[in-house]
């Protein structure tokens, strides 16, 4: 136990409490989240490309307010941020027992898109405030373990809701978001030092707000002058919508053409997380050996092979070795490329490299259900996984050749676990 009690007296207690709502609102959120296009679909009565382009929606706004979220949180607080966030995602959830309409989820869906964004970036500010620099890094990684672990529990529980009545697993998702926005209301403090932050904006001259302006903007430029960078950005885009496909359609795809139940398909997302928690480290230790590049499109590769592998199954035990096939892609890749971009990014502009890679995440993510959802209409169900594997290949094609001639990625280090 001495252990145990050595970390938990590492961090402060407001770190914990945020581990502890993780859990509770990521559960809460993942037993729902896999089923959403199940229940929508057979409310609105749809095709699946109509219905899929919720999600599209939701990603869609999530780009717009990744944009703002950083403001607000600098301005009016981080437990502000996440206290209504929190409590807008609950009521969100809430209502959507209720919508009958396309507009309906539309709206209830935007708001959810409208409110992570500003939740993840004031969680992860008040993380940096709370913790000193040399102990980040574990921070980061306690919160990925967690957040993991909850979506390991989140899918199982929610299948056997779903199966039962669709209003418990959504009453149940709002009622773990509003948990934690209760206990961060009245539990948490807030972390950023206003009284810095306006002393250092009232000795701002004029002249100084405009330089800072134009040194924003010439970050960005800067940013996008660097041609294999942003090459590597747009790969990821159109790798990462492989992935997404499979996310966002194989539950519906499962229960559709073969009848695979919400309760039974729910382990399939909590095996990804299961691996996540458990084998992330081993296979980093192999990674790490190489260089950066050729082991991104080696996780591009393996996505492509995980999301095309789901034309050729049948059941849940097939769909279940897709699962684990592209869960591999994500141990290999996405620390790698988080590492990446950290590596090759200027100092002064490291912000801007992530917030572009990020933004790279979220447009693969708008774009994915419109896609799969397109392919499913007008050729065929199993068309959708072609497509992913094409778009995969394409993505791990071109990380091969970006290797070859962009002497700064072959000369990044290898990931380190986060």
């Amino acid at each position: 136990m001495s252990k145990f009690t050595t970390l938990y007296y590492k961090y402060p207690r407001q770190y914990w409490l945020m581990i502890l709502g993780i859990i509770i609102s990521t559960a809460g959120g993942s037993m729902i989240w896999p089923f959403m296009l199940i229940y929508a679909g057979g409310k609105l009565g749809l095709p699946l490309s109509a219905v899929a382009s919720l999600i599209s929606i939701n990603a869609g706004v999530g780009l717009f307010a990744s944009f703002l979220a950083g403001t607000l949180a600098d301005r009016i607080g981080r437990k502000v941020v996440m206290v209504v966030s929190l409590a807008m995602i609950g009521v969100a959830y809430f209502f959507l027992v209720q919508a009958e309409t396309y507009l309906q989820f539309a709206l209830l869906m935007g708001l959810v898109g409208l409110s992570n964004p500003l939740y993840q970036v004031g969680a992860d500010a008040m993380l940096a405030d709370m913790i000193p620099s040399e102990q980040r890094t574990d921070a980061y990684a306690i919160n990925r373990i967690a957040n993991n672990a909850a979506f390991g529990i989140g899918p199982a529980i929610g299948g056997f809701l779903a199966s039962t009545s669709y209003n418990l697993a959504f009453y149940g998702a709002s009622a773990g978001f509003m948990i934690y926005a209760i206990i961060w209301l009245f539990f948490a403090r807030e972390t950023l030092d206003k009284t810095i932050s306006h002393v250092s904006t009232s000795a701002l001259t004029a002249q100084a707000s405009a330089g800072n302006e134009a040194a924003r903007s010439n970050g960005y430029m800067r940013v996008f002058a660097d041609k294999p960078y942003m090459a590597f950005v747009a790969l990821v885009a159109l790798g990462l919508i492989a992935p997404s496909i499979l996310w966002i359609l194989m539950p519906v795809y499962a229960k559709t053409n073969f009848n695979v139940p919400e309760v039974v398909y729910g382990w399939i997302p909590t095996t990804n997380a299961a691996m996540c928690v458990f084998i992330q480290y081993a296979v980093t230790n192999q990674t790490r050996k190489f260089n950066t590049l050729p082991v991104a499109a080696m996780g591009m590769l393996v996505y492509a092979i995980g999301t095309g592998s789901v034309a050729l199954m049948t059941g849940f035990s097939g769909f279940w070795l897709s699962m684990v096939i592209l869960t591999f892609g994500e141990l290999i890749l996405v620390p790698t490329a988080s590492k990446y971009v950290a590596d090759i990014a200027p100092a002064d502009l490291r912000g801007r490299y992530m917030s572009l890679y990020w933004f790279g995440w979220g447009m693969s993510r708008t774009l994915a259900p419109l896609i799969g959802g397109y392919l499913n209409d007008n050729i065929s169900p199993r068309a959708i996984w072609i497509g992913g594997l094409l778009i995969g290949l394409t993505s791990a094609l071109g990380m091969f050749l970006l290797n070859k001639i962009a002497p700064h990625q072959q000369n990044a280090s290898s990931p380190a676990v986060s």
